[in-house]
């Protein structure tokens, strides 16, 4: 179900008055697509922070501008704690798009019984899906990654009425001997013998 948003037209801009803006309980953005005319936005802190915190993909806006959209993009500041801007994009809700997902392993590898590790090859993948049926991510079931083998998209259980986009043949896993140092090859011997000086040898005849 999507969040709703009580949204309200934006009018000033520059950073000092973009800066009092989220002073205010606010956060500046911008919507976009269909066609229409791009939309500067004003959004209220509380209630995109929590559809943030919900994984929430789907809006429903309503006040400024009424329309159904996409958070597209989200804008951190550096902390990674502060909305700074947000990109939304107008969808129909009988319509699919292209979106990408996060991933996130579920289970338990047997591979790592046998001193092998997990690694997470690719964070993410691109699938077509119902704007109605976006999941927040898609879970990559490990329960069957034995040592020295991988997982691919193919093997992601997609939610009804989409599809994958990324290669299926692309690897998202595998389980691995994890590297040593020990593994390293040694350093090959220094050559210690002693240098030749040259005119060592005729001073020695000589002498």
């Amino acid at each position: 179900m999507a969040e709703v948003l009580h949204v309200a037209l934006r009018e000033l801009f520059g950073k000092r008055r973009v800066r009092r803006l989220r002073a205010g309980g606010q956060i500046p953005a911008v919507l976009y697509g269909h066609g229409k005319e791009s939309v500067s936005l004003s959004l209220p802190t509380t209630e995109f922070s929590m559809a943030i915190r919900r994984g929430t993909r789907l809006v429903e806006l309503t006040g400024g501008t009424t329309d159904t959209a996409l958070i597209r993009e989200v804008q951190w500041d550096p902390f990674g704690v502060e909305v700074l801007h947000a990109d939304l994009v107008r969808v129909s809700a009988d319509e699919s798009i292209e979106t990408p997902l996060s991933i996130e392993l579920r289970g338990r590898a047997p591979g790592t019984t046998q001193g092998g590790v997990v690694e997470l090859l690719a964070h993410e993948v691109v699938v077509e899906c119902p704007v109605t049926a976006i999941p927040e991510k898609l879970e990559l079931n490990i329960n069957t990654l034995e040592l020295g083998q991988s997982l691919t998209a193919a093997e992601l259980v997609l939610p009804p009425g989409a599809k994958l986009v990324t290669a299926e043949d692309q690897v998202l896993a595998q389980c691995i001997v994890p590297f040593t140092e020990e593994e390293e090859d040694e350093p090959e011997a220094a050559d210690i013998s002693e240098p030749e000086v040259i005119g060592r040898k005729e001073e020695e005849e000589e002498a």
